[in-house]
């Protein structure tokens, strides 16, 4: 069709096509980071310590917003049912805690805990979306708002007896709990971990991200995965081929719950605290957002969305707290920028499903 149009039109459709393919999000927040950025250097702040502060919180979010991509390319769409993940994981952290577990041994026996748990989980989450197809983003909103209200009334009644996550009177676990009281604060952080100047770099938080990015780029391109692709992309063809469409979207959600549940502790250790009750009600949108700026659709995801996206977003809301700050000195309109972004950025991301999938 470019060939039919002549030269001149076949250079604007060139352009615009890699104009889509990095997408007007990416473009938009790229550029505001930029321009964030540089505000930053002009009213004094540091900018190693923003350079630090991005690095790290890119790596303590990105597991959780790697969770979206099976999701997405198996056709159920974001999963705004993260929190789903993430309450089995925080329950796995808990329960490794009350097993009086420390150090690294306390984060590996939360991940062995937590992995089993969200597989079943995410098991009947996959059959649900089965049985609500058309609907599944928003089913999964609020079967996400669900679990968390449940887990609010649980986290009162495990009758938990260690003293680092219990009320001081009463029963039930805390809101917040340290996690240096295990020695499991910033573990993965610290692992061999160090400096270029001024900018710290939390080499094993980096590696730990690295390490499940590898491992979803290698399932995605094995005939299992390329299975679960295919029947997001097109499931009448995909059924036609005979496979099975309904059960690779319950595999596929099965994988994103479990990524869910291990990206919360690894959020958890880089907080230095585990946050319960309704800490995790909203911590799907961050995500949906983040890996929809790096280029996904609503329909097809990749690992390098991943990677570009949570490194704008984070360093998009790293920058902009402290910049607001000093331009707009008495005030805090951080917190209304990242809701402005991240809200406006689904909802661009979700009016362009159609666009997606074609």
């Amino acid at each position: 069709m470019a060939e039919m149009n002549g030269n001149g039109n076949n250079h604007l459709r060139t352009s615009g096509s890699l104009f889509g393919d990095i997408g007007l999000p990416t473009v938009i927040i790229a550029v505001f980071w930029v321009l964030t950025l540089v505000a930053g250097h002009f009213v004094g702040i540091s900018m190693s310590t923003l350079v630090s502060d991005t690095i790290k919180r890119a790596g303590m979010n990105g597991i959780l917003v790697l969770a979206m991509v099976p999701a997405i390319q198996s056709g159920t769409g974001p999963n705004f049912a993260l929190p789903i993940g993430i309450v089995c994981g925080l329950l796995g952290l808990v329960t490794s805690i009350e097993m009086d577990m420390t150090g690294m041994a306390w984060l590996l026996t939360s991940f062995t805990l937590a992995i089993p748990l969200a597989a079943a989980v995410g098991y009947g989450y996959g059959k649900l979306m089965n049985a609500v197809k058309g609907s599944e983003m928003t089913i999964a909103t609020y079967t996400g708002f669900s679990i968390v209200a449940l887990m609010c009334l649980a986290w009162l009644m495990i009758p938990f007896r260690n003293p680092k996550m219990g009320w001081f009177i009463g029963k039930g676990l805390r809101e917040t709990i340290q996690l240096d009281a295990v020695g499991g604060a910033q573990i993965l952080n610290n692992f061999l971990l160090f400096t270029v100047g001024d900018v710290i770099i939390p080499t094993g938080l980096l590696l730990t991200f690295a390490f499940f990015a590898f491992l979803v780029w290698l399932f995605f391109r094995s005939k299992l995965g390329i299975a679960i692709s295919a029947g997001g992309i097109n499931p009448k063809f995909a059924q036609a081929a005979g496979l099975n469409i309904d059960r690779n979207r319950v595999l596929a959600n099965v994988v994103s719950t479990i990524l869910g549940a291990i990206g919360i502790i690894v959020y958890s250790q880089s907080y230095g605290y585990a946050q319960l009750y309704t800490a995790p009600l909203m911590m799907a949108f961050p995500a949906v957002a983040a890996i929809l700026i790096g280029g996904a659709t609503a329909s097809r995801a990749k690992v390098s969305h991943v990677v570009i996206g949570v490194v704008l977003f984070q360093g998009l809301l790293t920058t902009a707290l402290p910049v607001a700050n000093e331009i707009f000195v008495g005030t805090d309109l951080s917190e209304i920028m990242r809701m402005i972004i991240q809200n406006g950025i689904i909802l661009y991301a979700l009016t362009q499903v159609k666009r997606g999938v074609q």
